[in-house]
């Protein structure tokens, strides 16, 4: 049994009655395909805001939406889309089944959209399908902002939350991380104390409580403290020992610059004070070796930083702690200003510090999301505007579920 080349496209749209293809223009020199949608002669249709059946047809609009190419020609679909009138409602335009309201895309293309930019940048996805950006960004805007409506935040309980870049300069996005799923979860500018209210609030209207977070982790910025002791009282915040190491690596650099000016042995071995023992190639090993017998500062600082280490592999709070008191005497008896000014700050933050040996989370995570956050900002070479770039970070890192035909 043959059937008409406009039957074979009504099977291919999924469309049912009153729907049909009423005609097909095929134009080989344009590389574009048209297929004109019509609906029966005397239809009736439900009014698309209270549901009220067998609505009378009032007027027509014609509208023409993109559609998924057909090999290489651009497919469009034009219709004259009715406009019913109810008796309660008013005139109302019908809901059509293979586009959402007021999109120029059909949700087939809406779909390829969106899973396309989960992987490349939106100038790549508009180059690739014809299109140009601002109509792509219109898209994933909708179906980020769709997804995250229906988020429950209800089993989130530890929190991490650091800065970064999305620009040269100071412009900076705060984001937060469920440590547990490892997925962002609220994305918003700025980095000061306003930007844990903000997650507050976007948390609460996301069936969360604030009195359930029981763990924060950050940096020791004094605006993330004050946010999250206003905004989350119950939550024990702990310090990440990635930026502890990082503050204790600034402190034996600044030795070691100091000490250069007088001691040229120390010119270009930045990276060897600085990295892991198990990082250093076998010639830095040696060199480093070499360093250490001449009973340097640098030296000494850098054995604070080694010793450091070792407090985050305790597992006993009472050891943990007592650790930390000999480190800090140590520290602060080194006679090496910038190593003790960073004690100074340790023992300042100290509880969040030591509340590591009992929560044992940190922002490793968040540190893999941003290295991720930043790829996507090199391959898109920036963005537009932040509203773009919290965007990508939703579609990419949210682990977002997307209502997408397939």
């Amino acid at each position: 049994m043959s059937i008409s080349q406009e039957e074979l496209f009504r099977i291919a749209l999924g469309l049912e009655k009153p729907w049909y293809i009423k005609t097909i223009d095929f134009k080989v020199e344009e590389k574009q395909l048209d297929l004109h949608i019509d609906f029966e002669s005397g239809s009736k249709f439900p009014c698309p805001s209270c549901g009220r059946s067998g609505c009378h047809v009032h007027d027509t609009i014609e509208r023409t939406w993109r559609h998924l190419n057909f090999f290489q020609f651009k497919t469009y679909l034009h219709c004259r889309v009715p406009r019913t009138e109810c008796e309660d409602c008013g005139v109302k335009q019908v809901k059509v089944p293979w586009a959402r309201k007021g999109s120029g895309f059909t949700l087939l293309m809406d779909s390829m959209i969106v899973i396309l930019a989960q992987h490349m940048p939106a100038k790549t996805v508009a180059d690739i399908i014809g299109e140009h950006d601002t109509r792509i960004w219109r898209v994933l805007e909708h179906y980020v902002q769709e997804a995250r409506s229906n988020e429950d935040f209800s089993n989130v309980h530890s929190v991490g939350v650091d800065e970064t870049s999305r620009a040269k300069g100071h412009n900076y996005i705060s984001v937060f991380v469920d440590l547990d799923e490892s997925r962002v979860i609220h994305v918003c500018e700025g980095r000061d104390s306003g930007t844990v209210t903000s997650f507050k609030h976007d948390y609460e209207a996301h069936k969360g409580l604030a009195g359930d977070v029981t763990d924060f982790c950050c940096d020791m910025s004094p605006a993330f403290i004050s946010g999250i002791e206003s905004n989350f009282e119950n939550a024990a915040i702990t310090f990440d020992r990635f930026h502890v190491m990082k503050l204790m690596n600034e402190a034996v650099d600044q030795v070691r610059r100091e000490e250069q000016a007088h001691n040229a042995n120390l010119k270009r071995t930045r990276y060897i004070w600085l990295k892991n023992p198990e990082n250093l190639t076998s010639r830095q090993v040696k060199e480093l070796g070499s360093l250490k017998d001449m009973h340097l500062k640098t030296s000494r600082a850098h054995d604070l930083k080694l010793s450091l280490r070792d407090f985050w592999n305790i597992g006993d709070p009472g050891v943990a702690e007592s650790f930390l008191k000999k480190w800090y005497f140590w520290a602060t008896h080194s006679r090496l200003a910038p190593v003790i000014d960073k004690a100074k700050t340790f023992k300042h933050h100290w509880n969040g510090i030591l509340n590591y040996i009992n929560t044992r989370i940190d922002n490793g995570v968040l540190e893999g999301i941003n290295s991720l956050i930043q790829a996507a900002k090199n391959s898109s070479r920036g963005f537009r505007s932040t509203k773009n770039f919290i965007i990508t970070i939703y579609l990419r890192l949210g682990k977002l579920h997307f209502n997408l035909p397939t």
